[in-house]
């Protein structure tokens, strides 16, 4: 039966039920909002799937400013830095209202917070939950908590095709639902919907995550931004398996080492070796393979005989591949796992369409800058979700009738099987101008084509189109044809641009993109 709809006109409309989403439904509490999920509550977002943990300055020799230079360091640059100390000085903050909410994080013998140790963070600051399974438990006690709180209708089998827009700002979702197309009537609407990761032939993210919040906003005339900025988990399960099983870098932090098929330790007289920050890791691992090598995760001695007990999730997924970490050597690969770009915001959460915000992976905040400094990206969502919320709150609901709802057809349900090798080639974790100019003519007709490959191929495209403006070398953004740092500048891009740029005889070579 379908919902009345017509009750929650005017309410705020949170689309995507990962960590972001729920903390945002959570903080708006108790004013009455709306949360879409595309499929049950807490199963289609990739928080869950989240092995590491929260960084947090929370030990005896930490704090916030060492937090902070550690963020901007793996930013190669590109960090807001104003953003990025507002979140590093209220990440302890974050970590005590999730426990508040719920949330079971380790805790040592004497009942103190367990803190871990992860790529190019200088103190031990991560915060974990059931070891590996830190994102299970946040999604767990946050859906709780929504299902507890009177104020939040979830809307679940509700899949966001558009945004409706009169003179420019947002006046409404049109989603498509079990029983058919249905429409909100709403002048405030966060995008919570995740990252990119389904768009690649490897990545560590459900299928299910594949852009479509930057989707809604292209589609919008949003300006987005830092699109080429993609992290390569250097160490996903190599095999079949999608998504790819992420070997988390907390393995790494726990003594196990990367060797390749001739037993060398290929990293050992790098700066960082093994605890490299994730970008250069990845590209060193990319070139073993490209050489012809394989490449595995050694952790027979650290963690050892520990390992199940202290990764249980990811001994599980070795054992689905027949192995025993604790025994055996892991093999591994780069893929996609978390995307630095998104719809470009400010502290608020405020995109550049009115009545819009983003929050989560799907946001582009400028704290990662060019490369993510690992488990920022939950504290992140948890921290920014309160500020959207304040803000969304202070934007008082259109409460004038209106005369007509704006006609849109619903799209059809997007796919991205027709995009994911295309992308795989030509933006992955080394490129060139060749691929990208292949990636760009390969994916223009599919974006135009108005199939279910169109949203999917005009994400992509987009994001190739960023890379290919980028003629430099930084971060999670390396052109072997440009391996040089240039300018130091964040980008930002809409997709109508992304589009004419494609169309162009010479595409690419004009910079349209604009600084920030």
């Amino acid at each position: 039966m379908r919902p009345d709809l017509h009750a929650f006109a005017g309410r705020p409309v949170i689309i995507g039920a990962g960590v972001a989403g729920l903390m945002v439904a959570l903080r708006l509490a108790p004013e009455p909002v709306v949360l879409l999920s595309k499929g049950p509550l807490g199963t289609d977002s990739s928080s869950v799937w989240a092995q590491g943990g929260l960084a947090a300055s929370l030990g005896d020799d930490d704090d916030p400013a060492l937090h902070l230079a550690d963020t901007l360091a793996a930013g190669d640059g590109l960090c807001d830095q104003v953003i990025a100390k507002r979140i590093t000085h209220a990440a302890p903050a974050g970590i005590h209202d999730l426990s508040s909410l719920g949330v079971r994080f380790d805790r040592r013998a004497d009942g103190a917070l367990s803190l871990g140790l992860e790529a190019a963070h200088s103190r031990r600051r991560i915060v974990h939950a059931a070891g590996d399974g830190t994102g299970r438990e946040l999604v767990r006690a946050l859906v709780e908590a929504v299902r507890r709180s009177p104020s939040i209708a979830v809307l679940e089998g509700f899949d966001a095709r558009r945004l409706l827009l009169e003179d420019g700002a947002v006046v409404g979702v049109l989603a498509a639902c079990p029983v058919g197309a249905a429409t909100l009537l709403t002048t405030r609407v966060v995008i919570a919907t995740g990252g990119i990761g389904g768009l690649f032939a490897q990545s560590t993210n459900p299928d299910g995550c594949f852009g479509q919040g930057l989707a809604l906003a292209a589609h919008a005339g949003a300006a987005l931004a830092d699109l080429e900025f993609i992290q390569f988990h250097p160490t996903a399960l190599a095999g079949h398996l999608r998504p790819a099983p992420l070997i988390s870098e907390a393995v790494r932090g726990e003594g196990a080492v990367l060797v390749d098929d001739t037993g060398r330790r290929f990293l050992a007289d790098e700066p960082g070796a093994e605890l490299a920050p994730r970008d250069a890791v990845a590209r060193a691992v990319w070139r073993r393979l490209a050489a012809g090598h394989q490449v595995f995760l050694d952790a027979r001695r650290k963690p050892g005989a520990r390992f199940a007990e202290r990764f249980p999730a990811i001994a599980a997924a070795c054992r689905t591949a027949g192995l025993d970490p604790a025994t055996q050597l892991i093999p591994i690969r780069p893929a996609v796992h978390y995307h630095m770009g998104g719809i470009a915001v400010d502290l608020a959460g405020r995109s550049s369409v009115p009545g819009l915000w983003a929050c989560g992976e799907t946001a582009c905040t400028g704290l990662h800058g060019a490369n993510r400094l690992a488990s920022n990206s939950l504290i992140e969502a948890v921290v920014c979700a309160g500020w959207v919320a304040e803000s969304v709150a202070g934007a008082a609901p259109c409460t004038e009738q209106r005369k007509h709802t704006p006609e849109v057809s619903l799209p059809p349900a997007p796919d991205p099987a027709a995009v994911g090798n295309i992308l795989s080639r030509g933006v992955g974790v080394l490129r060139d101008e060749p691929s990208l100019r292949s990636t760009i003519q390969a994916l223009l007709p599919l974006a135009c084509g108005g199939g279910p490959a169109a949203d999917p191929a005009l994400i992509g495209l987009t994001i190739a189109v960023a890379a290919w403006q980028r003629r430099e070398s930084r971060g999670a953004h390396w052109r072997t044809d440009f391996p040089s740092r240039g300018m130091a500048r964040r980008s930002t891009l809409q997709a109508a641009d992304a589009l004419a740029t494609a169309r162009m005889p010479d595409a690419g070579r004009a910079p349209i993109a604009r600084s920030a």
